[in-house]
């Protein structure tokens, strides 16, 4: 498989999307590595295996009615794969494989299929000391933007997913990219405060357009950089409670076309109704509940 992932929106080709089957039982809250999930659980409203695979099923669906090819992880047993995004991510030709949290080392196992196809020379694996997801990694032509976490308190937070030596050996694996690291607000308590990938926070769409959310990020210099790139006509910033339901983690199938979550009525109308963009609109609420939505449950792995 000849990998090639340039941006975002670009037309997309083949992707792999996360599995809903047999997720295993409803955590505790001490088992819960994100805010969303431990309020989920307070709540008793953790989503059920047949919620995850209905929502799961209607993107599914949403792709290959636009010809995209669809790659799944196999089944592991009472383990959560629904985020793909986080297992790995592609930047250009190479594939990146990350470093995740103990909690969730086996699900690499589910991909072996899909990493065989590709050749060792265009895997990355990322080394123990760095630590990376793929929600943090937004790749938007010559920029890599990159979620991460630098405070002295890292090592406190189960939401921080990105640090320090992730964004040295991004910059030193793709050195033609302008890699420019972002960091962002961390709560392991608060799911309207704490930001747990920068795609919570920051999404592009279309050909220059952007989904921001202004308080998500640590140090304000860098939402100002993303205004200055995209143009403030250019982009939609979502308020606080948008945020909460994680309306920038929408996912894009070309420029013209955007899968998002059918309860974005704001965000939905904008897209369509200013940026004439076609807006899928699927049920994907239930999957929120543990954490991430759209983009989190796909690994992107050719577009044009």
């Amino acid at each position: 498989m000849i990998l090639n992932i340039k941006n975002e929106t670009a037309k997309l080709r083949a992707v792999v999307l996360g599995n809903p089957n047999s997720p295993g039982n409803t955590p505790t809250v001490a088992e819960t590595y994100d805010s969303k999930s431990r309020e989920s659980v307070i709540n008793n409203e953790y989503p059920k295996e047949e919620d995850l695979i209905t929502e799961m099923n209607a993107f599914d669906e949403v792709l290959k009615k636009y010809g995209v090819q669809v790659f799944r992880p196999y089944t592991l047993e009472n383990t959560n794969q629904v985020f793909a995004r986080d297992v790995g991510f592609v930047i250009d030709d190479k594939l990146v494989v990350a470093n995740l949290i103990e909690d969730r080392e086996k699900e690499l196992n589910a991909y072996e299929v899909i990493f065989e196809s590709i050749s060792k020379e265009n895997i990355i694996h990322v080394p123990k000391n760095a630590h990376v997801e793929g929600g943090d990694v937004i790749l938007w032509n010559e920029f890599l933007f990159v979620g991460t976490y630098k405070q002295p308190d890292y090592p406190k937070f189960k939401t921080a997913r990105t640090n320090a030596a992730a964004v040295e050996l991004l910059k030193k694996e793709f050195p033609h990219k302008w890699v420019i690291d972002m960091e962002l607000v961390k709560s392991d308590t608060d799911p309207y405060k704490g930001i747990l990938h920068l795609d919570c926070c920051f999404q592009p769409v279309g050909d220059n357009k952007a989904i921001i959310y202004k308080d998500g990020f640590l140090n304000k210099r860098h939402y100002d950089i993303l205004i200055d790139l995209f143009g403030r006509d250019n982009v939609f910033e979502v308020t606080k409670e948008e945020m909460y339901w994680m309306n920038p983690n929408v996912f894009s199938i070309s420029p013209e076309v955007v899968v998002a979550e059918q309860n974005f009525t704001r965000l939905n109308n904008h897209m369509r109704n200013e940026w004439g963009i076609t807006v899928e609109e699927i049920p994907y609420r239930e999957i929120s509940k543990m954490g991430g939505l759209l983009r989190c449950s796909t690994m992107p792995l050719i577009r044009d």
